[in-house]
């Protein structure tokens, strides 16, 4: 069973993560991303719409249950793609939007952040980065991501605390660009992702690289150390409570 749909608006890919309700992040649906990714990037596509299929989640991140029991090696085989991944969404040249139609926590709210923008239906849909809470740092590039994106203080806040916020305190931090009604999230992302296709897209993918580029300058600097530093932590015996716990609420 494929985790990840694709549906073509004009020139326009919406791709809707489908691994059931909480679309838990694993090696299949990364391996899944990463191959749409690459034909985006080889066909120039317009613009690029991420979602889910479901308006409960649009992902609750890692998919702790099915990492936990892997040894060191395999967890980084998974581990390692997932960053790329997220790089390769991050430095896509074309227009990226995140339709944030339910809650997008931890990986998933680090898939989000890795789009140009991100649109999420108002009332209880929650965001957030609770690594902490699980005994782990937040995923290097996304931590350099996140800083560039709302400044080191606001960054700080979020990533030390580890809480969920509701869309009007995601809008404040400059997580989310726009808070829509439920209905509106994919349409206007389409629509979004519609006008800056139809600008000149060699300038916006030089622009959007000078956006991008000095931050994944700085997360290959250091990611393999970064990346070493996560998996440690992982499989430290804090985290394995703590995730052991979380996988009781799975």
């Amino acid at each position: 069973m494929e985790l990840v749909s694709t549906e073509y608006h004009d020139d326009t890919v919406v791709v809707k993560l489908a691994g059931g309700v909480t679309n838990a992040i694993n090696l299949q649906l990364v391996n899944e991303l990463a191959e749409i990714l690459q034909r985006i990037r080889d066909s120039h596509t317009g613009g690029f719409v991420l979602s889910s299929s479901n308006d409960k989640f649009f992902s609750i991140g890692l998919d702790i249950p099915y990492l936990y029991g892997l040894s060191k090696k395999d967890f980084t085989a998974f581990y390692q793609p997932f960053n790329q991944v997220c790089i390769d969404l991050y430095t896509l040249p074309t227009p990226t939007i995140a339709a944030v139609t339910g809650h997008a926590v931890a990986g998933g709210c680090i898939l989000a952040l890795c789009c140009d923008y991100r649109f999420i239906a108002e009332g209880r849909k929650l965001m957030g980065l609770n690594e902490i809470k699980l005994g782990v740092p937040i995923p290097y590039p996304a931590d350099c991501i996140l800083r560039s994106m709302v400044g080191t203080q606001t960054a700080r806040n979020i990533t030390d605390m580890g809480e969920f916020y509701l869309p009007e305190q995601l809008l404040t931090m400059g997580l989310v660009d726009q808070v829509l009604p439920l209905k509106e999230v994919l349409p206007q992302s389409i629509e979004k992702a519609h006008l800056l296709g139809a600008l000149p897209q060699k300038a916006f993918a030089v622009i959007k690289q000078n956006r991008t580029e000095p931050v994944e300058a700085q997360i290959r600097a250091l990611l393999v150390k970064k990346e070493q530093d996560f998996v440690e932590c992982w499989f430290s015996p804090e985290a394995r409570q703590q995730l052991k716990d979380a996988i009781e609420k799975f």
